[in-house]
């Protein structure tokens, strides 16, 4: 039987909840309820599939990811996009941050197969919303103020069963 996993880091419950606000809007005024079936977060790794007897493995591959990084803060701030037609994605921006694209690097390293570009985000609306409805909820949050920052300690794996659940962590350290 096959499951899919991904890395990611999730901010604190009070980030997660202000971000649910966002999604509650776009489900409720753009027709766009998929987003809330996800909790706020920053991949590292998108999802994949494998077979689950081979998790095993992935929770090796994920151990050995170098997270010799010291613990540092993300802030957020104000709304960006990626206004492809056919797949539109509202999110929330991180401001460039040299640590987080370490992480990702360190974690591209041990997760090599398939090839992703990293553009860091918090996804705030996708998949069911159409390019229509984005072009609506853009004009507002073009311009929307929200910044807040979270501390990032650690990474968390994933695997989807009915929703994602967090399967593993590896903490961040400086020795």
């Amino acid at each position: 039987m096959k499951k899919m996993y991904f890395i990611a880091i999730y901010p604190d419950q009070k980030i997660i909840d202000e971000v649910r606000v966002f999604k509650e809007d776009l489900a409720l005024n753009f027709e766009n309820s998929k987003a809330l079936n996800n909790d706020a977060h920053i991949t590292l790794f998108p999802p994949f599939e494998r077979e689950l007897e081979l998790e095993e493995d992935i929770h090796i591959a994920f151990q050995k990811i170098n997270t010799t990084i010291s613990p540092f803060e993300i802030t957020l701030n104000g709304f960006g996009s990626f206004p492809n037609p056919k797949n539109p994605v509202l999110f929330i921006k991180p401001e460039e941050n040299e640590n987080l694209n370490q992480l990702y690097h360190n974690v591209a390293e041990k997760f090599s197969f398939g090839k992703y570009a990293f553009h860091p985000h918090m996804t705030v609306g996708y998949r069911n919303l159409t390019y229509e409805n984005f072009l609506k909820a853009w004009e507002i949050y073009k311009d929307k103020n929200y910044k807040t920052k979270f501390p990032v300690d650690k990474i968390l794996l994933l695997r989807h069963d009915g929703k994602w659940i967090p399967i593993n962590e590896k903490k961040l350290s400086q020795q």
